[in-house]
């Protein structure tokens, strides 16, 4: 794009570093980062809890759930990523003090997520099975893991609901109900998985396709919670997320859709990774299944907190562009970066030191906990690159510029990733550890030119005297 007045002031006034601004900008973004991270940990503790009772049941179903949950990322990153688009909207419309249009277009988010939802409920639900069949899955867990696609499907239209209500709360820089119903899908699940996996309270024991049963029940339970809170809550009463029925609107739907379809790529592209690497490791056995399972569950986790700091800094930096202030989104950004470095050192130095300890809490199969333990030890490596890959995209986000990190994504993990990965496992013979430094190379790639783009993009945000 041609180069501005505003521009080039942007691009002197971020060039001055105000050591004092930069503290303050790291404490503002952990303290709205927290809460998103306890919500995002307590997500993924969903997925470890599935995991857990799975294990504790038998391998076959560890298996079967393994394989249906990568299949099932598809979907929420899909979602997750469309949806993507409401807090950079409500941040920037909040930055620019134009409350008045925030409770208008999350109504029509609403709508992009109702349909959405149910765009998600019929592919997981008829093509998943098909998707596990195709990528030439164990034959032995084929059955149950469509039985367990089949049964989570149902829980799409609530997450997706779900999702749009977190993005208007997150977008005002609210951002504890996250954690809030976070913990609260978390506390019901445990109990709710149990009785339906192994059969209690006159239930038969249903194994996978009880796990997807009790995740979908969850899911509706969490969107009408959330529903609720952001009605009585007085914080939302001058946005009035409901105050009347709206029918869609195209035109604001679809400029949902040309921010949010980048961002449901660039999700995609980096969950297809890992969903391409849980299917190719599919055929190797129902032991290197679960011992895959395992490592990336412990990767997942430690992932939610830059994630976490991603969606903070989201925020900070769509609330300082929205403002004019071309300093203070630079600094959001970076502090979102280095906390994210921070925390990732901490995650790493205990893959490093204790992947045996870390495995054994998963299962008690000898042959799994061994395999897990040498895939945790590459997970280690790329807790740096995914940190930072994460929160750059975060911070480009918040700049809403979503097309030019959408394309390279699109490079790192399928043009360096995955075939770095594939010829290592099938034709290197390194198996399972294969695809995982295929992982590392694909990350390592996406973090480098992620944070390139944002140094360079930027420099570019339009001043503002009100800033």
């Amino acid at each position: 794009m041609p180069a501005t007045p505003g521009a080039d002031a942007a691009a002197a006034d971020t060039s001055r570093f105000d050591p004092s601004a930069f503290r303050g900008e790291l404490r503002a973004t952990a303290n709205l980062a927290l809460p998103l991270i306890l919500g995002q940990l307590s997500a993924i503790g969903m997925n470890v809890v599935d995991t857990l009772l799975a294990g504790h049941l038998n391998a076959h179903t560890l298996a079967a759930v393994a394989v249906g949950t990568s299949v099932w990322a598809l979907a929420i990153n899909a979602a997750i990523g469309v949806i993507m688009a409401l807090p950079p909207t409500v941040a920037h419309l909040a930055g620019a003090g134009r409350h008045g249009e925030i409770g208008p277009i999350f109504r029509q988010a609403l709508w992009l997520a109702t349909f959405v939802g149910l765009a998600l409920l019929l592919l997981v639900r008829y093509a998943g099975p098909w998707l596990i069949g195709a990528f030439g899955v164990d034959p032995s867990i084929v059955e149950d893991t469509g039985k367990f696609l089949r049964a989570i499907a149902w829980g799409a239209p609530a997450l997706t609901g779900y999702l749009a209500l977190r993005g208007l709360s997150e977008g005002l820089a609210l951002t504890r109900p996250t954690m809030y119903f976070g913990a609260l899908g978390l506390a019901l699940l445990a109990p709710i998985g149990y009785v339906f996996m192994y059969g209690k309270l006159g239930i038969a024991p249903r194994g996978a396709q009880g796990s997807g049963e009790a995740s979908a029940l969850v899911l509706w339970l969490m969107f009408g919670a959330l529903a609720l809170y952001l009605h009585l809550r007085r914080n939302y009463r001058e946005i009035a997320p409901f105050a009347h029925f709206e029918w869609p609107r195209w035109r604001d739907i679809s400029a949902l859709l040309r921010l949010g379809v980048p961002m449901a790529v660039t999700v995609l592209m980096e969950s297809g990774l890992f969903v391409c690497t849980a299917l190719l490791i599919g055929s190797l056995g129902a032991i290197t299944v679960a011992s895959h399972q395992v490592a990336i569950n412990v990767a997942s986790i430690t992932f939610m907190v830059p994630l976490g700091l991603a969606m903070a800094t989201t925020v900070r930096v769509g609330h300082a562009a929205g403002r004019g202030d071309a300093r203070g989104a630079r600094s959001a950004g970076f502090a979102g970066i280095g906390l994210s470095l921070a925390t990732q050192s901490v995650a790493s130095l205990l893959m490093a030191l204790l992947p045996l300890a870390i495995a054994r809490c998963y299962t008690s199969d000898t042959e799994v906990t061994a395999l897990a333990a040498r895939l945790l030890l590459l997970a280690a490596v790329f807790q740096f690159s995914d940190g930072i890959q994460v929160t750059a995209n975060g911070a480009l986000r918040g700049l809403k510029d979503t097309t030019l990190p959408m394309a390279i994504t699109v490079l790192a993990y399928w043009g360096i990733g995955m075939p770095v990965g594939y010829w290592l496992a099938f034709h290197r013979g390194y198996g399972a550890r294969g695809m995982w430094m295929g992982l590392v190379a694909g990350l390592t790639a996406a973090a480098l030119l992620l944070l390139l783009r944002f140094v360079r993009r930027s420099r570019l945000v339009p001043s503002s005297a009100r800033a």
